[in-house]
């Protein structure tokens, strides 16, 4: 079949399996020409292992650590003819390299929420990779059902009074005003419940309980703090309310694997990028635009490969990190950089749909955001009937 691009709104409904394949191999590529890491765990599990930062973390593993990995993540397979998710795409052109270069490379795919899916990965855990010794929390969902049958959806609101600012529409290019009315008491509390640290404590603890953890293990979660302009959305919202329970669950997990385990629990803030996660976010695709372009012309712009592997190279190998207390490290120390944000802040105050293109990297953004689904990627022939069943070997079921 030929597999074209389908954007709705902030969502594309389709995935190209030869383009999330290209995607992988240029993330693969730049790993390798930064070199391998010799110090870094070799037994991962990571959640949210197939998009993302999660993606970038789980190449950076594979083709920089040499590491077996477990991943879970909840993506759709091709069915009826139809494309896959691109999630499902990444993983296995990722795993297509790894079993190639005889790494370990286990994935299930489910809800990781649920209390089900909970025991059968642990199961799966413990009859593949057995112990590990690095967890990576990146799960990114809009609900969540708790343990107790509970379904909460998180929202997108500013908190305490009501927000008014510039957008952009990504369909048609516009900048426009925005207004949005403050979140509820349960709309706050509803977001902490899906975007917060209760699950991520849930399953290191599970993990520990059960013996999976080895000895001095280390999780991480990440994180988004980003500038002031974007605050009355993001970290003063609801979504930054949850930002701040995930930080005070890394002080409880810190404590928790230090007594148990010898282990440690860590928040990485890291840069702003293009996930399909921050595309549904008012005003970041309008401040993203913006930002690249700033980064890009002086020469500081990262994606979540360049990112991930400078986490892993700092932590593990050696590299400099900022630091913020016990549990926090700084990716975002670049994109905060006062010259950046003073030339950011002069834009923001000029942009407009006339200047849109000139003065930001719109069109950037818009490639990188199509390029999570495999499209508008060198060297893919989209005219070309393509395939759309991409297995993946090592899924435990």
């Amino acid at each position: 079949m030929i597999i074209q691009s389908k954007v709705r709104g902030f969502i594309c409904i389709t995935a190209h399996p030869d383009g999330c394949a290209a995607q992988v191999r240029k993330q693969i590529d730049y790993v390798r020409a930064r070199g391998e890491l010799k110090n870094a765990p070799k037994r991962i599990l990571i959640f949210g292992a197939s998009t993302g930062y999660g993606l970038a973390s789980r190449i950076v593993s594979v083709v920089g650590a040499k590491a077996a990995t477990f991943g879970v993540f909840y993506e759709r397979p091709s069915a009826d003819g139809k494309p896959a998710s691109a999630g499902w795409y990444n993983t296995a052109a990722l795993e297509a390299v790894a079993l190639k270069e005889d790494i370990p490379f286990y994935s299930m795919n489910g809800d990781a929420f649920s209390s089900e899916f909970k025991k059968k990965a642990v199961e799966g855990l413990r009859k593949t990779l057995g112990t590990v010794d690095c967890v990576i929390y990146s799960l990114a969902a809009p609900r969540r059902t708790d343990k107790d049958g509970i379904t909460y959806k998180s929202v997108l609101k500013p908190i305490g009074q009501s927000f008014t600012g510039k957008t952009v529409n990504t369909d048609k290019g516009e900048v426009f005003e925005t207004a949005i009315e403050p979140a509820t008491d349960d709309e706050i509390f509803q977001t902490v419940k899906v975007m917060g640290g209760e699950d991520w404590e849930e399953w290191i603890r599970l993990l520990v309980s059960e013996k999976l953890l080895a000895p001095s293990a280390t999780t991480m979660a990440y994180s988004y703090i980003g500038p002031e302009v974007t605050w009355p959305i993001y970290k003063s919202g609801t979504i930054g309310r949850a930002k701040a329970h995930l930080a005070e669950t890394a002080d409880r997990l810190n404590d928790f694997l230090s007594e148990h385990i010898q282990g440690k629990a860590l928040i990485s803030v890291n840069k702003a990028v293009v996930t399909q996660a921050s595309s549904a976010i008012p005003v970041v695709p309008l401040y993203n635009s913006i930002l690249f372009k700033v980064m890009k012309d002086a020469g500081l712009h990262e994606d979540c490969i360049q990112q991930m592997y400078r986490l892993f190279a700092g932590l593990f190998d050696g590299g400099a990190l900022k630091r913020d207390g016990a549990t926090c490290v700084h990716l975002d120390d670049l994109e905060l950089k006062p010259e950046v944000q003073t030339e950011v802040q002069r834009i923001w105050e000029r942009i407009n749909t006339s200047n849109l293109r000139t003065l930001s990297d719109f069109d950037g953004y818009k490639k990188n955001f199509l390029q999570l689904f495999g499209f508008e990627c060198e060297g893919v022939n989209y005219n070309a009937d393509v395939d759309p069943e991409r297995p993946i070997r090592n899924l435990i079921v």
